[in-house]
This record gives C-alpha cells, sequence and structure tokens, in this order.
C-alpha cells in the first residue's frame, strides 16, 4: 500500500515555491482541515493568503480538494477563488482528477498537500503524485480519528528513518503553529 510520504514538512507555508518548483511541480491539490487551518477556523488568515499568493507569483497553481462538505469548502473558499472540490471521498480519485483537469496539468505535474496518510497521500501517491505531508494542525481525539493516526505511525517512521530523523514522534504530534 502506498502510504509512506514523499516530502514532510512542518508546516503547509514550509513548503516554498523554490522547492516545489525544484522537484517539477506545476500545481498543488491542497487539503483544507488541519492542513491549512484548523476546522473551526471558517476562512483562511492572512499568513495563509500570503502563501498561497506567494505560489501565484512563481507561477504554481492551486487547487482545493476537500472530504469536507460544500458549505464548508465554499466559506473557507470564497475569498480566495480557487478551484475546490468538497466531498471528495479521498482516497478515491475523481476529484483530484477533476482539479487537474481544471488546472491543465498531468500527475507528473502536480503534488498533494495535505495531513492524512490514508487520505490525501493515499489518493495522490496511487496517482503518481508527490505525497507532501504535514502535521495536523489541531488533531481531532475521536477513537477513529485516533485509530487512523496509530494505522499512519509505520509510514511516518518509515519516512523518518529514510531521512534521517531521530525526533519524528514529537513533529509528529507537537504543530509547531499551535
Amino acid at each position: 500500500m502506498k502510504l509512506t510520504p514523499t516530502h514532510m514538512f512542518a508546516r503547509y507555508d514550509d513548503i516554498t515555491p523554490a522547492f516545489l518548483q525544484s522537484i517539477g511541480i506545476r500545481a498543488l491539490l491542497i487539503d483544507i482541515d488541519n492542513t491549512l487551518a484548523p476546522y473551526e477556523q471558517p476562512e483562511p488568515d492572512d499568513r495563509l493568503r500570503a502563501w498561497l499568493e506567494s505560489l501565484r507569483r512563481a507561477g504554481i497553481l492551486a487547487a482545493l480538494v476537500s472530504n469536507n462538505h460544500a458549505p464548508r469548502v465554499k466559506t473557507f473558499n470564497a475569498s480566495l477563488g480557487l478551484p475546490a472540490y468538497a466531498d471528495s471521498r479521498k482516497p478515491f480519485k475523481k476529484n483530484m482528477l477533476r482539479a487537474m483537469q481544471a488546472l491543465g496539468v498531468t500527475p507528473g505535474e502536480t503534488a498533494v498537500l495535505g495531513d492524512q496518510l490514508l487520505t490525501d497521500a493515499y489518493a495522490g501517491l496511487r496517482l503518481g503524485m508527490p505525497a507532501l505531508i504535514v502535521p495536523p494542525i489541531r488533531d481531532k481525539t475521536t477513537p477513529f480519528f485516533r485509530f487512523k493516526r496509530l494505522c499512519e505511525r509505520p509510514f511516518i517512521r518509515r519516512y523518518a528513518r529514510q531521512h534521517g530523523w531521530q525526533d519524528w514522534m514529537s513533529f509528529w504530534h507537537v504543530h509547531p503553529g499551535k
């Protein structure tokens, strides 16, 4: 199963346009909740706007691909005006493919950005895209989410071993933006 992230970052804005260009990325398909903002944040903040503007200035296209429902996605995207897809049911590929078609890009020039391996990473990796993963901003603590995070641990450990990380547990469970 393809779940090991291609790259991991402490926060979404650690992913620079220069980095994306260096790995041949022209477009980014981005999750919203716990990747760009906590669930309870209805609209983008200035930090996110600045990051998206830096992508735009560098010619990096962006679309939002969320498993959340349309009202949440529409409210969050209202001031951004990005192509946005709600109820995506990631890891299913349908809305990922629709987003790439809308942006006019192929999987070879697109990356996915998210906080979950079982949805975001798996969807992108199945399409041959790099999976850029950040720790969740404010993770849910329901039994279902705790189980999902437990299932992700071996793949995070594998990434850590491959990249020489010693302190992967603190990285993954203590978000620097809190």
